[in-house]
């Protein structure tokens, strides 16, 4: 992100964030074991490197936690982590090369994960709001310890959640920098 900071960044970033909250509100109510609240961080993170993803994401989850969704705030680190870590990668990968679309939300999603099973085992005892706390009880009931339940069920669903992220960011991207010069 450019030390410029334009009506146009500020309003693609708010748009970010509205697609994350939109996107998190959808996983949340309708239970989908998947979360949707990092598409906007993602397009952060490409249009405007690290610092975009970040602003997007500590922002997302701090409207989020205070209107909706208490658990987002605890989350933040898992979204930072997010931001920083397709920052650097998008810095490297044009946005739009879809045919790496598989290697990219596994490095996107591999760091999160892990935050997100530590914040997920140390502070809730493996139950948040989300949809895929019912598949951590599922494994849990079968005799799995809760770290490994929620860590094998946070690797599924976050890869998931960034696969359909990162294809949305190739989608958007290539369709708005066709726009903005």
């Amino acid at each position: 992100m450019t030390r410029h900071i334009s009506a146009q960044k500020i309003a693609l970033i708010a748009l970010f964030i509205v697609i994350n909250i939109v996107g998190g509100h959808l996983a949340l109510y309708t239970k989908l074991p998947i979360y949707l609240d990092t598409i906007g961080t993602l397009l952060g993170s490409a249009f405007f490197g690290p610092v975009g993803g970040l602003i997007t994401g500590v922002l997302t989850a701090l409207i989020n936690g205070t209107t909706g969704d208490l658990f987002s705030i605890y989350f933040m680190p898992s979204q930072m982590t997010t931001a920083l870590v397709s920052g650097f990668i998008y810095r490297r990968v044009r946005a739009t090369d879809v045919k790496n679309i598989w290697w990219l939300a596994l490095i996107i999603s591999v760091p999160a994960t892990i935050v997100s099973t530590i914040i997920t085992v140390i502070l809730f005892h493996g139950i948040t709001s989300s949809g895929s706390s019912l598949l951590v009880q599922i494994l849990y009931g079968l005799g799995f310890n809760q770290a490994l339940s929620v860590f094998i069920i946070q690797v599924g669903t976050d890869f998931l959640d960034r696969l359909i992220g990162v294809y949305v960011v190739a989608a958007v991207y290539k369709t708005i920098t066709h726009y903005i010069k």
